[in-house]
């Protein structure tokens, strides 16, 4: 069955279902008389004998330039073709349907001039499983992803490449074997597909949903570090968060609380326990991971505001006229993607500190060194919490903002832009070392509280120790770890086990209204 897209009111949580599926998706039909409008307007114009920007002019610094009806068409597949001009890494197939899928909420607002018959053929594709070849690289994130959306385009028009199937070939003979007709895009079109922040927020998009999920993760991570160091959980009564009022802190506190009830360890060492606090990577986790949620859920705004929103230029405006604006320049995407950044980097930082604090024995209250039943002759987790330094150090650079920065493109007539695309695609690379940070602490954890038997940890941690034991034997003596990490790397990044442990209240990343 088919996802439906409904213009200006789609959630995050649809949103994620597509980033997270292979479901086709189409724009609702009631999104087509103001299609039609719009590109009934642009017709109008491009007959016309007033210039309008895109329509019968060139582009950019090339504005001044008048373009003659005969050759609108011409001009529309010119710009396509010209700016097909990325670089690097193909994005993932996930972020393409999100892209695509972000386009045609674009233009079921209905303000860009395009026809209908170009949303038939972007979903005429999506339904084959057609998905064009976007290099990752070429945007700046201001007058629309130029390079990268003209490369999402082109396959529309029989240019370029996609795959079918997940198979790499030139898109003509894609549609070719599927017997889909090349269209010819008419006045505006090609600007109207190329102009537009959808590759940067898909990218943005595609780092909150995986960060939220590896923020929960390593509350249940945490969890698990609390009982392995014999720490106390009264840090996360209720009253305190409530004292403060972050609800992400709220949110926080009440996971962990849920996790650790009715754990043995814990109860074990209520009474007679000499140590006043606990370290502030145990014992501020609701402060700091609170903080994080918070973080991305004000991201999560901005991007599903930026999701619902027509971004292209000139627009064609409910009263008929076609104005030039700037909803193409994508700072709102930049800052809520330093924001992501952040918010990860502080996650791994955090969780980095429990996984050295229980490979310590001068720490880990009686673990035994690196958590390894025989220490000397066995190194255990020791060059795993080194890697997950390794991981901790690479987040904290590539949090450094982009937002920040700017340079002047198309000879000084895009004079500020908002590197975007630059700041929500090294997302990914930030989400996969947290992933790999979660997974080491998924290892020590579930190490060190084996090595308190026989007291038990809560039922809800033991269920979370099982499926880590799925994926990674007990330590004993030493063995190769890396396929142990890679494992739980996966797990925590594609799985919801950890993000929404059975019997957990759930945290949502965008509350009910």
């Amino acid at each position: 069955m088919s996802i439906i897209l409904t213009p200006g009111a789609m959630t995050l949580a649809e949103l994620e279902a597509i980033y997270r599926s292979d479901a086709p998706f189409r724009l609702d039909p009631a999104a087509r008389p103001a299609v039609d409008r719009s590109a009934e307007v642009i017709a109008r114009a491009a007959d016309g004998d007033a210039a309008v920007y895109g329509v019968n002019t060139g582009f950019g610094k090339l504005a001044s330039v008048r373009i003659g009806p005969d050759d609108t068409a011409q001009l529309q597949r010119n710009l396509i073709l010209s700016h097909c001009a990325g670089t690097g890494t193909p994005l993932a197939p996930p972020v393409t349907r999100l892209v695509m899928a972000l386009k045609l909420l674009s233009l079921g607002r209905g303000a860009s001039g395009v026809r209908w018959r170009v949303i038939e053929q972007i979903e005429a594709m999506i339904a084959a499983d057609v998905l064009p070849i976007i290099p990752g690289q070429g945007s700046v994130g201001a007058s629309g992803d130029l390079a990268p959306l003209a490369h999402m385009t082109a396959p529309l028009i029989g240019e370029g490449e996609v795959t079918l199937g997940g198979k790499r070939m030139a898109a003509g003979a894609a549609l070719a074997k599927l017997g889909l007709e090349p269209i010819a895009l008419s006045a505006k079109e090609g600007l109207g597909m190329i102009n537009g922040t959808q590759v940067s927020t898909a990218l943005a998009l595609a780092g909150l949903f995986d960060a939220w999920r590896l923020a929960l993760a390593s509350l249940t991570t945490g969890a698990l570090s609390v009982d392995a160091a014999m720490a106390t959980a009264e840090p996360f009564c209720a009253e305190i968060q409530e004292l403060r009022g972050h609800q992400g802190q709220i949110d926080a506190a009440r996971r962990l609380r849920e996790l650790l009830a009715s754990s043995r360890i814990l109860a074990s060492h209520t009474e007679g326990d000499t140590r006043v606090q606990d370290p502030y990577c145990i014992r501020c986790q609701p402060q700091v991971l609170g903080a994080c949620l918070d973080l991305l859920r004000q991201a999560g705004t901005t991007l599903r505001i930026e999701a619902n929103a027509a971004t292209d230029n000139p627009l064609v405006l409910s009263d008929g006229c076609i104005v030039s604006g700037g909803n193409f320049h994508a700072e709102p995407v930049a800052f809520a993607a330093d924001q992501i950044a952040l918010a990860i980097s502080e996650a791994g930082c955090i969780a980095q500190r429990r996984i050295a604090l229980l490979v310590d024995p001068a720490l880990s209250f009686g673990l035994p060194a690196f958590l390894t039943p025989n220490p000397g002759l066995n190194s255990g987790l020791m060059v795993t919490e080194i890697s997950a330094a390794a991981l901790m150090s690479e987040n904290k650079a590539l949090a450094n903002p982009r937002s920040v920065d700017s340079t002047p493109t198309s000879a000084n007539q895009e004079d500020h832009v908002s590197m975007a695309c630059h700041a929500a695609r090294r997302l990914g690379e930030m989400t996969r070392n947290l992933a790999g940070i979660v997974a080491v602490e998924a290892m020590a954890g579930s190490q060190g509280i084996e090595l308190r038997a026989p007291l038990k940890t809560s039922k809800a941690l033991q269920e979370i120790i099982a499926s880590i034991r799925a994926h990674c034997p007990p330590q004993g003596d030493d063995r190769i770890l890396y396929p142990d990490i890679a494992a739980l790397t996966e797990l925590v990044l594609d799985t919801p086990t950890f993000a929404q442990p059975a019997g957990a209240s759930a945290i949502d990343l965008e509350p009910a209204a």
